[in-house]
């Protein structure tokens, strides 16, 4: 629809301000003709985002103390899941997101080594398609920005899996325009060409967070333009380590985990329990033996600690900040209402560099120097559960799950608002692919495709249809799990014990009733077995390299 907005300003030339009264009068048509047009065709956009290595607690609605009123909003006027599950790792749990599929069956059971071993090729394999490659053919426009890695290395590009416009890294690892140190050598893909981390074109100097989202503005955008639903994955690379972020964010919070987490643990777990997200008796995982009580330390110690904690607070701050500034692209364009956003994280939190993390460089935070917060905060990251990334306890594999939907969302949630029903990262694309009225292929560029393992979230979300019961799995590492209803197996490392919980009455996993119900344990790890023969976990490759 074209405007004579030269004709019109010159009538008005005498009264400017009449003339932007009318100029806006007209931008605010056109987009509320756009919104129109998306809703009235029934499908709507779709922006996932997941950010990398933050655990259960760490968002306002979940139980922390780090403000996240962006998010806050989005669980307030959408729907929040207290029961959505990832891999446990980056890779496996982008692979299971993109495709739908468990992340063996993709070729990601572990990171992105070719270990010569089906489930183990390190890549997305030619028996998958991505949300991008379904959504593209049913007319979506689609991009994606932030952390791919899921095989760039081995040609496995946004580019080449269906994404018509992108904006990425391979792996992770990078927050700032002019990082050094491990991840300082990671280059920048613009549409699959390498483009320099200080182009003009991106306002360096940048940090990650803002570059993911406007980039990923700009290429809605062009969906608008042309009239196109769109489907844009944001993949943040906050906050994982190296733990970066603005310095004048990070001050906010320097002295306020002086508190320790021995304290922040137990105000974390009364607001879990008082929103109605943990039940009351379910016992807090204890702070294991190799981490120190708060008040043990000197305040030396403390001091160093507080400082970690703070970087990091600070990159959850700077995501919500930036989930704030999608939301109001989204509306000034027209485009909220009929918008469906989902946010997640891709494993729990982090305690790799064990117990006292890492606090190296000249100014910590800053885009030289190498910041990991180490066992004792993600043991906060994770309030109430046990475990880490890595594991298959609920600490590895629990994530949030917030959906927004003006349009259409009516979620069937329990008393407190939340929906309780058990749900994976598989059932991502089944839902994107339901919204859209997309069709999921059975064969693809020549091959044959494995049938989808997720379902629909559409009923949860809409309260309008069933979501059916079925039974979850997991392995990475030699860890694994099987969830049938509310009885869940687990084991830590190949040659673990296996343990069972009843997680309606004990979801922080401290009482094993292994020993109570071995008849149990047999058949659930025959069910476990079975299905990690049919999904390539099995076999196992004999070395594994990480790259």
């Amino acid at each position: 629809m074209a405007f004579p907005s030269t004709l019109v300003c010159s009538r008005f030339a005498k009264d400017s301000r009449t003339a932007s009264a009318w100029l806006a009068g007209a931008a605010i048509l056109v987009s509320l003709q756009i919104a129109d047009t998306s809703i009235a065709d029934g499908r709507p956009n779709i922006v996932v985002i997941m950010v990398d290595d933050m655990g259960f607690s760490d968002i306002g609605p979940y139980g922390s103390e780090i403000p996240t009123p962006h998010l806050d909003q989005l669980a307030e006027n959408g729907a929040k899941f207290s029961q959505f599950y990832n891999t446990g790792r980056c890779c496996p749990t982008r692979a299971s997101l993109l495709t739908g599929l468990y992340s063996h069956q993709t070729g990601i059971g572990w990171m992105t080594t070719d270990q010569e071993v089906a489930g183990y090729r390190g890549r997305l394999n030619d028996q998958c398609v991505t949300i991008a490659e379904v959504l593209g053919e049913s007319g979506y426009f689609t991009a994606m920005t932030g952390k791919w890695h899921v095989g760039f290395q081995q040609g496995v590009t946004p580019h080449s899996r269906g994404f018509d416009r992108s904006l990425n890294l391979p792996a992770g690892g990078l927050h700032f325009s002019d990082q050094t140190g491990s991840k300082g050598g990671a280059k920048l893909y613009l549409n699959g060409e390498q483009v320099d981390r200080d182009d003009p074109q991106f306002s360096p100097p940048w940090y990650g967070s803002d570059l993911w989202t406007d980039q990923g503005i700009r290429f809605i955008d062009e969906a608008i333009a042309d009239e196109q639903p769109f489907f844009w994955y944001l993949a943040h690379v906050a906050p994982h380590f190296p733990c970066m972020a603005p310095e004048a964010t990070i001050a906010k919070f320097r002295g306020r985990y002086m508190d320790g987490w021995d304290r922040l643990r137990e105000e974390r777990y009364a607001r879990q329990i008082e929103s109605g997200l943990i039940d009351e008796h379910w016992q807090m995982e204890p702070r294991p033996e190799q981490i120190p009580a708060w008040e043990s330390l000197e305040p030396s110690e403390q001091k160093l600690y507080d400082d970690m904690m703070a970087i990091y607070a600070a990159m959850i701050v700077e995501i919500d900040k930036n989930i704030g500034k999608l939301v109001a692209a989204l509306e000034q364009r027209g485009q909220l209402d009929n918008t469906l956003i989902l946010f997640l994280s891709d494993n729990g939190g982090n305690a790799e560099a064990g117990v006292s993390g890492r606090y190296e460089g000249d100014s910590p935070g800053d885009p030289h120097s190498n910041v990991f917060i180490g066992r004792c905060w993600a043991h906060l990251n994770n309030t109430p559960f046990r475990k880490y990334k890595h594991y298959n306890h609920e600490g590895g594999t629990a994530t949030p799950l917030i959906a927004h939907w003006p349009a259409r969302l009516n979620p069937s949630t329990d008393a407190n608002g939340w929906i309780n029903t058990p749900t994976h990262v598989i059932d991502i694309m089944a839902t994107c692919v339901d919204l859209a009225e997309a069709t999921y292929p059975s064969d693809f560029r020549g091959q044959t495709i494995h049938g989808l393992e997720g379902q629909s979230l559409q009923p949860l979300l809409t309260g309008q249809g069933e979501f059916s019961k079925r039974p979850l799995y997991w392995e990475h590492e030699g860890n694994a799990a099987i969830r049938v209803g509310d009885r869940k197996l687990v084991r830590q490392g190949v040659r673990g014990t296996w343990e069972l919980f009843d997680l309606a009455a004990d979801r922080t996993e401290q009482v094993d009733l292994a020993s109570e119900h071995p008849n149990e344990v047999t058949q659930l790890k025959k069910q476990w077995r079975q299905w990690a023969q049919s999904h390539q976990v099995v076999p196992r490759p004999n070395k594994k390299k990480k790259k």
